[in-house]
């Protein structure tokens, strides 16, 4: 038996007990998958990272990010916390590098006061547009009417600047906290993730949102840096050249509000990068007896 260290923090918060919470196991190296699935499940969280040596020294770390569901090539709140925690253990870096499954995912650190505060990554691959969903499935798939959906900016689409997610702009806020994952339509629709959204609701924020994604062991995420990214990343190439900042809201229909801040930057017609960031809080350290 060995003991393997850990960190949790809350991402996309400045408050305890909001944003998404995270487990950090450092110092991973030599666990192999079935038991990084399994450590994922003991706690509970929708993903788990485990902190291994970089396969190029010139990085930082090699990172894989697991789910209940199986492992993810690229996720958003799992870098922007893992990042976070690094920089707390002693990483005085401003960025960090790590190496995931989807290509490598830089990291800048946020310090207030010269305080790490938070992290903002960049998404390791650029915007694809992948197939279009028709309308009503998409509603069947968040128990929705297909009137209720938008589609004046984009229809139903797959989307990923790392791990595909569908998203769907639906008619107002109030529409947006009656949806509810219909789990035949979203096999029916092959989506493992779906990132509902809305310009409207106001108090601050550009965007209010929800993700669900029951076939991958999440019923609702409370924040979901690679979603946010991609649908940024998706209104940015639907806009004119120029960066493009929004601050969204997530996780507030299920008692967890989360605060992220995206950037992109748009030239010559093309989306040339995309950022996710926001604030983190650490809640627990431990041992792992495995």
């Amino acid at each position: 038996m060995t003991e393997r260290r850990y960190i949790t923090v809350d991402v996309f918060t400045d408050q305890a007990f909001g944003g998404n919470p995270l487990a950090v196991v450092l110092d991973a190296l030599g666990l192999d998958d079935a038991l990084m699935l399994s450590i994922t499940r003991e706690f509970g969280y929708s993903e788990t990272t485990f902190v291994l040596p970089p396969k190029d020294p010139a990085h930082t770390a090699h990172v894989r990010i697991f789910t209940p569901g199986g492992e993810l090539p690229f996720a958003g709140h799992p870098n922007v916390g893992t990042a976070f925690v690094l920089a707390t253990e002693g990483n005085g870096a401003p960025r960090v590098l790590f190496e995931e499954a989807a290509g490598l995912v830089p990291v800048e650190i946020l310090r207030e006061g010269g305080k790490v505060v938070g992290a903002e990554l960049t998404a390791p691959q650029p915007l694809q547009r992948l197939q279009m969903v028709p309308i009503a499935l998409a509603a069947s798939c968040l128990s929705l009417a297909a009137t209720e959906i938008v589609t004046d900016t984009h229809e139903p689409v797959f989307a990923t600047v790392g791990t595909p997610f569908l998203l769907v702009e639906v008619a107002s806020r109030e529409v947006l906290r009656r949806a509810k994952p219909d789990v035949a339509a979203y096999a029916e629709a092959k989506a493992r993730g779906i990132y509902l959204y809305t310009h409207d609701g106001g108090n601050g924020f550009d965007l209010h949102a929800r993700m669900f994604a029951p076939l991958g062991g999440i019923g609702e995420d409370p924040a979901t840096g690679s979603a946010t990214v991609t649908t940024a990343a998706l209104l940015g190439d639907l806009g004119p050249d120029g960066e493009r900042v929004l601050r969204i809201e997530q996780g507030r229909d299920m008692g967890r509000p989360s605060t992220l801040l995206t950037r992109t930057i748009k030239q010559g017609s093309v989306v040339t990068s995309a950022h996710v960031g926001g604030s983190c809080v650490k809640m627990m350290q431990g041992l792992l007896h495995i």
